[in-house]
């Protein structure tokens, strides 16, 4: 199967009561439409992690894939150092419980989640990989020393990382600037880009007048830089009314024209029709060159409180 341009992201359908990182808790019954409108249209990579509600998305993303064929979906997931105990095989064991969850026998994508301690868990992939249970291996938030020395360890077993997942937008670009892109587009590794929307900030429906929801982690985050953003949405308005494009879908377009693979986290029905729609839109070189020049010039910082810098 190949891959989609764009994959969808479920860390948003982790929220619960008492985990409010989005500022909504979602139910199966109000993502169905989500998944039915994803896999009608070819978005058919489903991206998520036992660190995302501990399970709850993946108990999600489980229940509502499980009327489609396997083969017709992949699934990619992730084993989080951070949330690993002192046992002897704490990453079987993470993933026994994703593939739980996920309602299957093998997931296409297994990633670690963060560069916690290289030389001690980028081997335990590779038994995973020889008993059929991951097909590909990803590692998301490593910087380029980490990936390549990932890279050495499991070439030693004849596997090769297939995938580098970290955070980058318009507003977020130091794994360009650390060389890493051009790393895996000179590899043949597809580079996922999550966060491409800054979590609804380069979306254009939040500003100043509509913040994010109170009371969420990332309202926290963002609503202090909504100010310095303005004249940047409105560039990214500008561009996309010249093409019949929404400011989310001109910040996804430009992930798309970097040569990433952009993880978009939907949780309605109707942001996938945008999806396929930032597909179209076409950047020029003037107009990239316009955007990032004036995300320079917000000088907000959104590096994650889980991200170490890549340079």
């Amino acid at each position: 199967m190949t891959e989609p341009k764009i994959a969808l992201g479920t860390w948003a359908w982790g929220d619960t009561a008492s985990n409010r990182y989005f500022g909504d808790t979602l139910s199966a019954a109000s993502l169905k439409p989500v998944v039915t409108a994803g896999m009608a249209h070819g978005f058919t990579l489903w991206d998520t992690a036992y660190a995302y509600g501990q399970g709850t998305a993946e108990n999600l993303v489980g229940e509502l894939l499980a009327p489609y064929p396997r083969e017709s979906y992949q699934l990619s997931t992730k084993f989080t150092p951070r949330m690993a105990g002192t046992g002897d095989h704490e990453m079987a064991d993470m993933l026994a419980g994703s593939l739980r969850r996920l309602r299957t026998d093998y997931v296409d994508l297994y990633w670690i989640h963060n560069p916690d301690d290289v030389e001690k868990w980028t081997p335990e992939l590779i038994p995973l990989v020889q008993s059929g249970k991951v097909k590909r291996v990803g590692v998301s938030n490593h910087n380029l020393a980490q990936i390549k020395r990932a890279n050495e360890i499991l070439g030693k077993a004849g596997i090769q990382i297939s995938a580098v997942q970290n955070h980058f937008s318009l507003l977020y670009r130091s794994s360009e600037r650390a060389g890493i892109i051009d790393y895996c587009q000179e590899h043949h590794i597809t580079f996922y880009a999550y966060m491409v929307l800054e979590q609804g900030a380069l979306t254009g429906h939040y500003d100043v007048d509509h913040p994010l929801p109170a009371g969420s982690e990332r309202a926290k985050v963002y609503n202090a830089a909504l100010p310095q953003l303005t004249k940047l949405t409105a560039a990214m308005k500008a561009i996309g009314e010249r093409q019949n494009a929404s400011i989310a879908e001109v910040a996804t377009a430009y992930a798309l024209a970097k040569g990433t693979t952009p993880i978009i986290g939907v949780t309605k029905e109707k942001y996938i029709a945008s999806e396929l729609r930032a597909e179209k839109v076409s950047l020029t070189p003037a107009e990239i060159s316009q955007l990032e020049n004036l995300a320079a010039q917000t000088q907000v910082d959104t590096k994650g409180f889980w991200e170490a810098p890549m340079v």
